[in-house]
């Protein structure tokens, strides 16, 4: 039987989230609200659900509801998550929320915290790994194909320019020099955490450029963060919020190298690229190296990765999947964050190195026997 949904906040991503919901043959969409109730009526009309003005209400008319699926905006672009999340989790409801899950650390800390003491699901839209490229590479790690891992170099962010700059008159962004870096943060560190693993040190630096500056925007929109990974392996992320165009895909790229062989993804949904090392006695000379392997999608449209990070979201409750084995789970959400806030406080210590809050232990549940 599919699963009853209801969406809270119909912004953009809101509106995407219901749609993909009302497609998803695991789930019965029944509703959504929006604190514009005019934007929720007008989706609500298109889909053909009911439409609140508050998840209050909308809990009261729908108790039933199995999933709540929290897309609301805010300051910093997630600051309006908690207190629906935790409404919904109050009334019994499985919950989706975007990222991040809350732009305010402890509270995403309490978050989980509730999810797990209420042996509810709580998952994020941490929806970049959801891909078929980020499946091959995985099944290259399964494989043996990469080995002890050694390194990882993640770039990622809107591409732009000095020419295409133009100062931020957003609410959720003004004024706020961290915004960028606590909306964006969770989809790199999620990508990294998903290959290499946790991260035990961060040491970060973080920047604006001239154009920002002249305009007297605080955003800080560089970022370059050094990471060591509890396997031993070390990592790089690059971030911009549109200063720069980055090659191999121009917006977002992951190279991870081991032992046995490198893999590299470009755009996210579009191409990977394995080479694998050098066999005994293969004589390469310098600059040289064994062919490598592509695999080209031939998919370009990131939007394709809501309905997969969706479903799986949907597979994962309809299973009654191990608490532990959901997947991008609140857990995994908050380790994103715990390192978001350590390169925050690396910066503001002038780059020195941080090791992240620990994270909670996973609490096993009634699913887990």
């Amino acid at each position: 039987m599919a699963l009853k949904v209801g969406v809270v906040g119909i912004g953009g991503i809101g509106s995407q989230h219901a749609r993909c919901h009302k497609k998803d043959e695991l789930a019965n969409l029944v509703a959504v609200c929006d604190v514009v109730k005019g934007r929720a009526e007008k989706l609500a009309a298109e889909l053909g659900v009911k439409a609140y003005g508050s998840l209050k209400d909308m809990l009261s008319a729908h108790p039933d509801l199995d999933i709540v699926d929290v897309c609301t905006g805010g300051f910093e672009n997630g600051g309006w998550h908690y207190e629906p999340a935790i409404e919904a989790l109050q009334a019994g409801k499985h919950t989706l929320v975007e990222k991040p899950l809350s732009n305010d650390i402890q509270e995403a800390r309490d978050l989980v915290k509730f999810a797990a003491a209420k042996n509810l699901y709580l998952g994020c839209n941490l929806n970049h790994y959801f891909t078929e490229p980020a499946r091959q590479a995985k099944q290259l790690i399964t494989d043996g194909k990469v080995g002890q891992p050694i390194y990882c170099l993640h770039r990622m962010g809107f591409p732009g320019g000095e020419e295409t700059y133009a100062p931020g008159s957003g609410a959720n962004f003004d004024g706020f020099p961290y915004a960028h870096t606590k909306a964006f943060l969770a989809h790199p560190f999620s990508i990294m955490r998903h290959f290499c693993g946790d991260i035990t040190h961060i040491q970060a630096f973080m920047d604006r450029p001239a154009s920002r500056r002249k305009a007297n925007d605080l955003m800080m929109s560089i970022a370059s963060i050094h990471v060591r990974f509890m396997s031993g392996a070390v990592g790089y992320l690059f971030s911009s919020r549109g200063d720069v165009t980055m090659g191999m895909g121009g917006w977002w790229s992951f190279e991870m190298g081991g032992t046995k062989g490198t893999f590299c993804i470009e755009n996210c949904v579009e191409k990977l690229t394995y080479y694998p090392t050098p066999k005994p006695k293969e004589s390469l000379g310098l600059g040289g190296q064994p062919g490598p392997e592509t695999t080209n999608t031939g998919v370009t449209d990131f939007g394709l990765t809501f309905p997969a990070r969706i479903h799986a979201f949907l597979e994962d409750v309809t299973a009654k999947v191990p608490s532990h084995k959901l997947r991008a789970s609140g857990h995994d959400a908050l380790a994103t964050l715990e390192y978001t806030f350590a390169a925050i406080d690396s910066c503001e210590q002038g780059g020195e190195l941080v090791r992240p809050h620990p994270l909670p232990p996973l609490k096993r549940d009634v699913r887990d026997q």
